[in-house]
């Protein structure tokens, strides 16, 4: 079954060689251990930071607002996989809003988060 993705929510192709992959944004409160292996943490910080790249409201308190959120990007080709692993854990995946989080500034903070050093020396 294939999910009807809204062309409105935020996207990004990544090209590297000769494959292109289309990504998507979403807010998710979920960990990063239930993340597939394409898909890529962009922005981490409270909910309550994070619910403001939402495409609709997010309603939080003082208490869920403090509850690590993140901004990640997924291929569209795991998208259906990727949501009903973090819906099995409860954990919410809202799309980003297009015009706070669009194509430029993913661009800008993908290219941030690959220029980056990792946890190996690189």
């Amino acid at each position: 079954m294939q999910t009807q993705i809204d062309s409105a929510v935020s996207v990004i192709p990544v090209t590297i060689g000769q494959q292109m992959r289309c990504y998507r944004a979403f807010v998710t409160t979920a960990p990063v251990s239930l993340d597939g292996p394409a898909t890529v943490t962009l922005y981490a910080s409270t909910f309550g930071d994070v619910a403001g790249f939402a495409a609709d409201p997010l309603p939080f308190d003082g208490a869920t607002g403090i509850v690590p959120a993140r901004l990640v990007l997924i291929p569209t080709t795991e998208l259906d996989w990727q949501r009903a692993r973090y819906q099995s854990g409860q954990f919410l995946l809202a799309p980003t809003d297009p015009v706070l989080v669009g194509t430029r500034t993913l661009q800008q903070w993908l290219w941030h988060r690959l220029t980056l050093p990792t946890e190996f020396g690189a």
